[in-house]
């Protein structure tokens, strides 16, 4: 693996691509070309995922696909296709058997991803005048029930550092683990809760993006550009005193990942997710908190500071500001709070 983190992703993620397109059919690569240009290799990646669960459902349970081999399917068989054929697959998404055996449900999320995947296949071929309508954009959109965004409390924000300096809450033999990571940790829960970036970001930051000078780092955001952001004194010193530890590990000269793992090498995704989670389970028990719930807390307390959604939607990095809306709507229950009691009866 490289230095560049993101580089080594979107080379795993075209690799498991290019594996996913062997199953299709062949006119899927079409498609794959064709959008390259505006798509993030990930994004490709989920598309191609889509395509083969719906191509799956075709051959398994639709007249004139059923028991056809996947890559027979042409064109002419998409172009015949109609939106009640959609909207039967949607409903077959709510819960099916993978090929493996596993079982898979699908909530609104993931239903309304699979059919913004059809629609941008259909209407790729569409455009092109490959095929006579583009009717996955006939299908309703499923129905999406915005959930409440959980966040920290400033008291459960400080429980949860508290947490990390005092290992207080974990048994003897996790403190005897945790003990040599907590710095590390610490430095990590504060970028988290100080700056509001992206686990992904985190996960791939190198010790060369730290400018102690300004209080600042450069993050690489989704689709690749490349951001200034800045943090305090309290996450500077968190920051220094992790470097300090990261230079006992005797790392190998070419290592500039700045978060190590326990084996010397890079962070990954899951284990900063597990590390949030670790903490967070003693300081908020009833809380189910993840990174990206911090980055809620640190959206909402950058809002509470600035009054100012447009700062916070350029902070997070978020290219739509009804995005950042929601962080905005999760200071209504404290708008709530605060009128309480405000109209008297007598």
């Amino acid at each position: 693996m490289s230095n560049n983190y993101y580089l080594d992703r979107n080379r795993n993620n075209m690799k498991k691509l290019n594996e996913i397109l062997t199953t299709l059919p062949a006119f899927c690569s079409i498609f794959f070309i064709g959008i390259q240009d505006t798509t993030t290799p990930l994004t490709r990646l989920n598309y191609a995922i889509d395509l083969k669960t719906f191509f799956n459902y075709l051959v398994t349970y639709e007249t004139g696909f059923f028991n056809r081999p996947i890559m027979q399917i042409t064109l002419h068989d998409i172009d015949n296709i109609d939106s009640q054929t959609i909207e039967r697959y949607m409903a077959y998404l709510s819960y099916y058997d993978k090929d493996n055996g596993e079982i898979v449900t699908n909530g609104e999320k993931g239903k309304l991803r699979k059919l913004s995947t059809l629609r941008a296949f259909f209407k790729y071929f569409f455009n092109k005048d490959m095929i006579k309508a583009n009717v996955a954009s006939k299908v309703a959109s499923p129905k999406l029930h915005e959930k409440p965004i959980i966040r920290l409390e400033p008291q459960e924000t400080a429980e949860l550092m508290y947490s990390c300096d005092t290992l207080s809450g974990f048994s003897e033999h996790q403190k005897k683990y945790n003990e040599k990571y907590k710095v590390r940790d610490n430095a990590i829960l504060s970028l988290f809760l100080t700056t509001g970036i992206r686990v992904s970001e985190c996960v791939g930051l190198n010790v060369d993006d730290i400018n102690f000078n300004l209080n600042s780092f450069r993050v690489t955001r989704k689709g690749g550009n490349q951001v200034i952001l800045y943090f305090g004194e309290e996450t500077a010193q968190a920051l220094k005193d992790y470097l300090h530890f990261r230079e006992t590990l005797n790392l190998p000269k070419e290592e500039r990942a700045l978060f190590i793992s326990s084996q010397g090498k890079r962070m990954m995704v899951r284990t900063m997710e597990y590390l949030v989670k670790k903490y967070a389970k003693v300081a908020t028990p009833l809380k189910n908190i993840t990174p990206h719930k911090l980055r809620s807390t640190y959206g909402t307390n950058l809002y509470n500071e600035t009054k100012d959604i447009y700062i916070v939607a350029e902070v997070l990095g978020h290219k739509d500001v009804n995005t950042t809306k929601k962080h905005y709507a999760a200071i209504s229950d404290d708008v709530r709070k605060s009128v309480a009691g405000k109209v008297k009866l007598k």
